[in-house]
């Protein structure tokens, strides 16, 4: 079929185009003024989630998540929203409500369910492509109820939304409670742990009174040290008197001996003038020879007293150092026992830090959980609330009619062509071709004057057939 035998098709069926066209254009005009006005209202809300939290100043980041947009979507289309609308509006207590409940239930359920799920199935909730905007839609028979449902909409799902995220954060902030007694509990014993500790070793200060024992130590070591060259000394003194008193140096340093060797050798000196002079047994000579036999008396009496003295002084150089021995070796089990105690009281300390740490950091965030708990702020906005509509949103006289006029353009041609394939007629010298299987050769257009002289029967289009 060619673009001209479609045509022929067309203006041969034109009764039946132009019926089906005008039938389906009344029938739709008819049915769109039979149809109740239905108004739309709509409420725009901002979801400022680039902002940062007022409490905390904690930027939000699970709100830069893909899915956040859909997410919110959804919650607004919950059951839960819904029952709170039902709620706030009053709608179950209504009469005329509770009537149409009946009838369409029979009473079974509830009627806030029924009613929530009528109001979702109005709702139209339609995120922005390219900005933080959702626009809350209902659509309702009158226009005041119609704003009223969307604003509802958009006022519990903002108390909605600060619910959500308030109770994580009052959970959070009762638990944090609860391990603030625990971890208050720990700290107590570890403090009672180190506090026992310190009264058990008389300890007030471990650092001060281990430098203290150690600088102790220290100047004992030191007095050992002296103490021991002196003993050493002393000895081989001691020795050396003890083997030539005489010739040791000790004694001959003494002033008292020196003072006697010094009479003893005038006395001899004396004597041997004397005895050039004198005999022995003269009286000068005798009292010389008695002179200086006192004299060495007295000397070797001195001698023997400094030697003894030397001997002495090593056993008290000897003995001071076996007690500064046994001082220095106490001390070192005293800084021992200190050194012990520190690292014990190091361990104690450590355990009272962690517990101090571990109740400030959850003190902390009980704080700042507290706080969010106790926060009504939301990050989301209206921007625009929804207000009655003038102009009902549905039925659309020009939109009904257009798409009537195209239907019916559609199924008048549509029937035109069904009649045409159930009685086929000849329109064309294409037809004939077609149908006999022959070329054309002529077309008469001229007409005989009367009917009974024709050769050959016409068809609608003028056409002699065979």
């Amino acid at each position: 079929m060619n673009f001209l035998q479609f045509l022929l098709i067309l203006k041969a069926r034109f009764r039946i185009i132009l019926v089906t066209f005008v039938v389906i254009v009344l029938t739709a005009m008819a049915v769109t003024l039979m149809l109740p006005k239905s108004f739309k209202a709509t409420t725009s809300l901002l979801l400022n989630y680039k902002g940062m939290d007022p409490v905390t100043g904690v930027i939000l980041p699970a709100q830069l998540m893909p899915g956040y947009m859909a997410t919110q979507v959804d919650i607004i289309q919950s059951q839960n929203i819904a029952l709170k609308v039902v709620e706030k509006l009053g709608l179950a207590k209504s009469p005329r409500t509770e009537e149409q409940f009946q009838k369409a239930t029979d009473g079974r359920g509830d009627i806030n369910n029924w009613l929530a799920e009528l109001l979702l199935k109005k709702l139209d909730v339609k995120p922005s492509k390219e900005s933080s905007v959702l626009e809350i839609s209902f659509n309702a028979v009158e226009p005041n109820f119609a704003a009223a449902v969307a604003n509802a909409f958009a006022d519990n799902y903002q108390a909605t939304s600060v619910q959500l995220k308030v109770e994580p954060a009052q959970k959070a902030a009762g638990y944090f409670g609860e391990q603030i007694k625990t971890l208050r509990d720990n700290l107590e014993q570890a403090q009672g742990r180190l506090s026992k500790y310190q009264q058990d070793h008389g300890i007030t200060n471990i650092e001060q009174s281990f430098d203290v024992e150690n600088m102790r130590l220290n100047e004992l070591s030191t007095q050992l040290s002296i103490a021991q060259s002196a003993a050493i000394e002393a000895r081989s003194r001691s020795n050396n008197a003890m083997r030539n008193a005489a010739d040791s140096p000790d004694v001959a340093l003494s002033p008292v001996i020196q003072s006697l060797k010094v009479d003893a050798g005038r006395a001899e000196s004396k004597l041997a003038d004397l005895s050039e002079r004198l005999g022995k047994n003269h009286p000068q000579y005798q009292s010389a020879a008695s002179e200086l036999a006192k004299i060495k008396s007295q000397l070797n009496a001195e001698i023997h007293s400094t030697a003894t003295s030397v001997n002495g002084s090593s056993s008290i150089n000897q003995q001071r150092e076996s007690e500064l021995r046994i001082q220095v070796e106490m001390q070192k089990k005293r800084v021992l026992e200190l050194n012990r105690a520190r690292v014990d009281m190091g361990v104690l300390l450590k355990d009272v830090d962690t517990a101090q740490k571990a109740m400030d950091a959850v003190t902390q965030r009980f704080s700042q959980t507290s706080i969010e708990g106790q926060s009504n702020q939301s990050d989301i906005a209206i921007l625009n609330p929804a207000i009655p509509p003038l102009k009902p949103n549905s039925p659309k006289m020009l939109l009904s009619l257009v798409m009537a006029i195209m239907l019916g353009g559609i199924l008048g041609i549509g029937f035109g062509l069904f009649a045409e394939l159930l009685d086929r007629r000849v329109r064309s010298r294409d037809d004939i071709s077609n149908i006999l299987g022959v070329p054309v050769f002529a077309i008469i257009e001229s007409k005989p004057k009367h009917k009974s002289r024709r050769l050959f029967p016409r068809n609608n289009a003028g056409l002699l057939t065979a």
